[in-house]
């Protein structure tokens, strides 16, 4: 069979004409990625559970960017809200072409010494808001045949850290969830893919940063030793967003700054 060659790329990043919806989008990695996908030419909404932080960081965006960029609250692990955030970024922005699940908590700690109430919230956010949110955009995605969902999973998704049960067992649940939910979405022109990001310095890592643990078995793990910069996160989503990963599905990408490489 004769393939046609390649037209050239340009344009394969342009998210012109884009909406993304970003949960967790007021600070951290679901901030970067916003802000990121607004680079490219995307209108964004970001959600949090205080509208004050979304709101400020919402006109941060469309500061530096020109992009309409607008805030909403809503708690990701109840359904209700859930509808209801999807249902102000209909209104606000036209429909949702890319989901960016970027919500989630992490509880550190060995096993004796956490409660299942610990576990519970650190799976009720992480894995079943990421769950909700995936469910509320599909509709709208699947009745345009094209979306994009982004899940942000873990590299500790993939491997293991001791004193990380809860957050390991959440995030190898949200790789599988988004490998699942790549096969049931694709014939709907959907692709669902998660990022799997090593050690940032967000604020759910400041914690760690200066202790042995974190110099040691984290940044100290990496071949490149050092945290990620908040901005190394965006190419992914960007990527993965645009037209250039219209044949990547079900993947999990690593940016880990070669973390899980040894």
């Amino acid at each position: 069979m004769t393939q046609q060659s390649p037209l050239p790329g340009i344009g394969l990043f342009n998210l012109s004409g884009r909406t993304a919806l970003v949960t967790g989008g007021s600070k951290g990695l679901g901030f970067a990625m916003a802000a990121g996908l607004a680079s490219a030419g995307a209108e964004v909404m970001l959600v949090s559970r205080h509208r004050a932080e979304a709101e400020e960081a919402a006109g941060r965006i469309a500061a530096g960017f020109g992009r309409r960029a607008v805030a909403e609250a809503g708690d990701v692990t109840v359904p209700e809200q859930v509808d209801a955030v999807f249902a102000a970024a209909e209104r606000a922005l036209g429909k949702v072409d890319i989901l960016v699940n970027s919500a989630g908590i992490n509880i550190r700690g060995p096993i004796a010494d956490l409660t299942p109430e610990q576990f519970d919230d650190v799976m009720r956010v992480n894995v079943r808001g990421t769950w909700l949110c995936c469910r509320a955009a599909l509709p709208g995605m699947r009745a345009r045949k094209w979306g994009r969902i982004i899940n942000l999973a873990s590299a500790l998704g993939l491997v293991g850290l001791a004193g990380r049960t809860p957050y390991t067992a959440s995030k190898g649940a949200v790789v599988q969830m988004t490998r699942t939910l790549a096969l049931e979405a694709a014939a709907d022109g959907v692709t669902a893919n998660a990022v799997c990001p090593g050690p940032f310095l967000t604020e759910m890592n400041v914690s760690i940063a200066d202790t042995e643990d974190g110099q040691k078995f984290v940044v100290g793990a990496t071949a490149l030793k050092r945290w990620g910069r908040l901005e190394e996160i965006q190419g992914a989503a960007i990527y993965l967003a645009s037209d250039a990963a219209s044949y990547v599905t079900g993947s999990a990408l690593v940016v880990d700054g070669g973390w899980t490489a040894q």
